[in-house]
């Protein structure tokens, strides 16, 4: 099972690494384009809900993928494209329907999500939402597709699809510029730029569906005919998953719409936000399809009372991997944001008062990273186990929780003025969004102990608490390094600072992990120091 996982991993890794590097590429030449203009900052309230069907439904991980792993796993293969047909259809029929309700509905829709945007950007925004609304469709055709390549085993294609959605807006903003460059930034072009973007976000999604056809239809999964049939085994497991996995998973996203809403009346905050975010998603969303994508079939695997034992090696083995790699990585954003956007986004429209904006996000993001992949973890164990009911109530929760600290982090805004006598701003956002992560992983991990009694949670905390003084140290030696050390202004100079300094951070934080004896770390860092040996010794 080891080496078995080893091997998925690393293709769900190779995969997700061409993906992020896409949508870096892709999210470089926008800001180069867009800086934090009308187009871009508009563009970010259209995508509220078509990227929030995207990436929850049509995700690897998420709800629809999630549902047809842990069901098709488990079952026979000739029922699969029966199970598969059913779902599409059910699911088909309803998205159409939304994806009809978005184009009718866009101008309130955008009044709802961004009350504060101004006139120009409203205008924007609706066009751009009625042009993306097919995405909806699409997302869950995506979702239910990838979750039944997953679950005959092939990884490599739903981890590398998101490239092609990146490469069709790449390819349409270069073409764009060509035509009507250099004025693609000013406030006249704005809505042409708005709708080519638009238009390119939903042919890549039209993409990321037709990829993954020919596999299907070779593994002999993909049905094209209606199959209405709502009482199958299969297709019931499929729904007592689904449902309150999509709630559940969606946590993130809805939090993500509310601190939009909170943003509107933050001047470049939206576009700020999605910025930070790329740079945050890019590792984060790397380790995740890497670690979880291998997992989730073993933790389905493992729910029997005979081993019991072993998922919770499993257990801790995904949490500890997902600690560690998220402290270091927190670390690494609170004390090398400046560098990090500098080196990434500034060029073209993308000026110092957006680099700024951009390194507060990422400080604040840095101190809650810890959390953010723990949470994707205890979930999916969760669902293992056939219990969608008990992160589903945890995600009300932290949706509300979310609302209220939202408003209290940026000085509580009313009608009549701010209640609060401080304000954190855009970064409050995002703090607010960590700390609801920290009490969704508290309520989890209590819940995941009470339901498997025996989770050694005194040794994990401790263990926990070491790798956290581990990420400080780390981080703090970074900081030194960044500071103490003259670097050149130019982009290489820039680039040595970033690199030196997180090799150096990392290194630190892998020597102190080892020492301490965190097993996730320790015996890594044995296995690559003998195959470092070995190479060498040739």
């Amino acid at each position: 099972m080891a080496r078995s996982l080893k091997r998925i991993a690393l293709v769900v890794t190779m995969g997700t690494l061409l993906s992020k590097a896409g949508g870096m590429t892709r999210q470089l030449v926008i800001a180069a384009t867009f800086g934090v203009g009308a187009a871009y900052d508009a563009y970010n309230y259209a995508y509220i809900l078509p990227g929030f069907l995207l990436i929850l439904l049509g995700g690897i991980n998420g709800p629809f993928h999630t549902a047809m792993v842990s069901v098709l796993s488990r079952r026979p293969k000739e029922e699969a494209s029966h199970v598969l047909a059913a779902v599409n259809t059910i699911v088909g029929g309803a998205l159409l329907l939304l994806s009809t309700i978005l184009v009718i509905t866009a101008d309130p829709l955008i009044n709802l999500l961004g009350p504060g945007l101004t006139p120009e950007i409203h205008r924007i925004a609706v066009v751009q939402l009625q042009i993306m609304s097919p995405i909806a469709l699409l997302a869950g055709l995506i979702g239910l597709g990838f979750g039944s390549l997953n679950a005959t085993e092939e990884f490599w294609i739903p981890s590398v699809s998101p490239l092609l959605s990146s490469i069709s807006i790449i390819a349409s903003l270069l073409i764009f510029q060509l035509q009507i460059s250099p004025e693609i930034g000013s406030s006249q072009f704005a809505i042409k730029g708005g709708i080519a973007l638009a238009i390119a976000t939903v042919f890549g999604a039209l993409l990321q569906w037709f990829i993954q056809l020919p596999s299907l239809i070779r593994k002999k999964i993909a049905r094209v005919k209606l199959v209405w049939d709502w009482q199958h085994p299969g297709v019931q497991e499929v729904w007592k998953v689904l449902a309150p996995a999509t709630f559940s998973s969606g946590m993130l996203q809805i939090n993500v719409c509310t601190d939009l809403f909170f943003a509107s009346e933050i001047t470049g905050a939206a576009a700020g936000l999605s910025y930070a975010s790329l740079l945050i998603q890019a590792p984060l969303g790397l380790i995740s399809n890497a670690l979880l994508a291998p997992l989730l079939p073993t933790f389905s695997k493992l729910t029997d009372l005979e081993n019991r034992a072993q998922l919770i090696k499993r257990i801790r083995q995904g949490l500890f991997i997902s600690l560690g790699s998220m402290i270091i990585l927190g670390a690494l954003f609170i004390t090398l944001g400046g560098p990090i956007t500098t080196l990434v986004y500034e060029r073209g429209a993308f000026n110092n008062k957006a680099v700024s904006l951009v390194e507060g996000l990422l400080i604040a993001y840095g101190i809650g990273m810890p959390t953010y992949l723990c949470r994707d973890v205890l979930i999916r164990v969760f669902y293992a186990l056939g219990d969608g009911k008990t992160p589903f109530r945890i995600s009300i929760a932290g949706i509300g929780l979310n609302l209220i600290f939202d408003w209290l982090f940026i000085g509580g805004p009313t009608p009549i003025g701010d209640q609060l006598p401080f304000s954190f701003g855009a970064p409050g956002l995002v703090l607010a969004t960590a700390l609801v992560n920290f009490f969704s992983c508290l309520a989890l991990l209590i819940s995941l102990d009470l339901r498997l009694k025996g989770l050694p949670l005194r040794k994990w905390s401790l263990d926990a608490l070491q790798l956290l003084i581990a990420g400080i140290i780390a981080g703090a030696a970074s900081w030194i390094f960044k500071n103490d050390i003259i670097w050149p202004k130019d982009s290489l100079g820039t680039a040595t600072e970033v690199a030196l300094s997180s090799l150096t951070s990392i290194a630190i934080f892998g020597l102190i992990s080892s020492y301490f004896g965190i097993e996730e770390i320790k015996y890594p860092l044995i296995s690559l120091k003998r195959k470092l040996l070995t190479f060498f010794n040739r």
